[in-house]
C-alpha cells in the first residue's frame, strides 16, 4: 500500500535547512498537517538537514503521547509529516497567565522522565500557546534523547527550564518567583562557555558568511535595524509604525514595515532602503485594539503572509475584517502564499 500523497497549501518557514508546509493528506483534507520538506533544499546543505532530520525524528518518537509534543506520521527522503500543532508563538500570544508557564513546566517535566532535552527553545517561536491557554512545543531539530541521565542530561533540562523562564520573564515578569529569578541569573558553565567560544563562530558563520539568522522573525535584525528605521521615519508624516519580519527563501529573515502615513510606496522606499527594511507597506491606517495599541499579532502575521490564522482572527473578530482586507490587498510578501486550492 503507498503512502497517501501530501498536498501543498502554504508554506510557512524556509530557510537552508528545511522548508515547512501546512497541507493535508489527499484521502483526509479536514485534518491539517506539517511537512518539513528536506528534497529541495541547496547541495551544500542537505547532509546538515539530514542530521538535524534524524534528530528530530528521534526525539518525536521519544516524546510521542506527551500533551503539547508533536505527533510524527511519517518520515522518508522527502522529510518528515507531523500532525499540525494548534496555538499561537509565543512572540504573538505573549501569555501572561500562570496557567500557561505551569504547564509548560508539566510538558517539560513530562519530556524529561523521557530522557529527551529539547535544547532549542530560547526561542519564543518554538513554544505555541494552545486554543485551551496551555503550552506546546515544536522544531525537534537540536533535540537530545539521553540513554543515561548523567551530568550532561541533567544540565541540559536545567538549560531547557532555564530558557522557559527566559520567555516567563519576557512576558510575565511578575510571575517569577525569587526562586526562578536566581535561577535565571546562574547559567550553566557548558552554557558559559559556548556563550565565549562556539555562539561566536556561529554567529560569524550563519550571518556574516551566510548571510542568515535563525532567528526566525524574532530579536535579532530588530534589534540591530530597528531603531535607525524609527530614526528615518521620525520627521516624516507617518503616524505609527511597527517592524515585523517574515522568512527570507534561503537565507532566513527579512524587516517588513508598516507605516500609517499617506506617503506613496516609493516615498516610503526613498525613506526607508533595503539595507533597512526589505518590506515596506503604506497604510491610511493600521489596526489597533480597544486600548489604541497596535495589532501587532495581526500585523505580524500579515508580514509572514499567514493566511490560515489571517482567516481565523477574520473570523473570530469580524469588525477588523474592513481593515484586514485593506491590508491584505497592499501586502508586500507573496513568497510564502498560498500554493494551491
Amino acid at each position: 500500500m503507498t503512502d497517501p500523497e501530501f498536498i501543498e497549501t502554504t508554506v510557512l518557514k524556509r530557510d537552508p535547512f528545511s522548508e515547512t508546509i501546512s497541507g493535508h493528506f489527499a484521502d483526509a483534507p479536514e485534518r491539517r498537517l506539517a511537512f518539513r520538506r528536506l528534497d529541495r533544499l541547496p547541495l551544500w546543505s542537505r547532509p546538515i538537514a539530514q542530521m538535524l532530520a534524524r534528530r528530530e525524528i528521534r526525539g518525536l518518537a521519544a516524546v510521542q503521547g506527551i500533551e503539547g509534543c508533536p505527533e510524527l506520521l511519517r518520515a522518508d527522503r522527502r522529510g518528515l509529516v507531523r500532525v499540525w500543532s494548534e496555538g499561537t508563538p509565543l512572540q504573538l500570544s505573549r501569555p501572561s497567565e500562570a496557567f500557561f508557564y505551569r504547564d509548560a513546566k508539566r510538558l517539560l517535566r513530562e519530556m524529561r522522565r523521557r530522557g529527551v532535552t529539547h535544547n532549542d527553545i530560547a526561542k519564543p517561536q518554538n513554544w505555541l500557546m494552545r486554543p485551551d491557554g496551555g503550552a506546546a512545543v515544536i522544531d525537534f531539530q537540536l533535540a537530545s534523547v539521553h540513554r543515561f541521565r548523567g551530568p550532561l542530561f541533567r544540565t541540559m533540562a536545567r538549560e531547557d527550564l532555564r530558557h522557559l523562564l527566559k520567555q516567563k520573564r519576557a512576558y510575565a515578569p511578575d510571575l517569577l518567583t525569587p526562586a526562578e529569578r536566581a535561577m535565571l541569573a546562574r547559567k550553566a558553565l557548558p552554557t558559559r562557555i559556548w556563550m565565549a567560544t562556539g555562539k561566536r563562530l556561529y554567529n560569524f558563520v550563519t550571518r556574516r558568511l551566510l548571510d542568515w539568522s535563525d532567528g526566525e522573525g524574532t530579536e535579532d535584525r530588530i534589534e540591530r535595524n530597528g531603531p535607525q528605521i524609527a530614526a528615518a521615519l521620525k520627521d516624516a508624516p507617518v503616524t505609527a509604525h511597527h517592524v515585523a519580519t517574515y522568512a527570507v527563501p534561503g537565507r532566513g529573515t527579512g524587516l517588513y514595515t508598516f507605516a500609517e502615513t499617506d506617503l506613496s510606496p516609493a516615498e516610503l522606499r526613498a525613506l526607508l532602503p533595503e539595507s533597512l527594511s526589505e518590506k515596506i507597506q503604506p497604510c491610511p491606517t493600521l489596526p489597533r485594539d480597544a486600548s489604541g495599541a497596535l495589532r501587532i499579532d495581526l500585523l505580524a502575521l500579515i508580514a509572514a503572509n499567514r493566511l490560515d490564522e489571517i482567516e481565523a482572527i477574520r473570523l473570530r473578530e469580524p469588525e477588523l475584517a474592513p481593515e484586514i482586507d485593506a491590508l491584505m490587498a497592499g501586502r508586500q510578501n507573496l513568497t510564502d502564499r498560498i500554493l494551491r486550492k
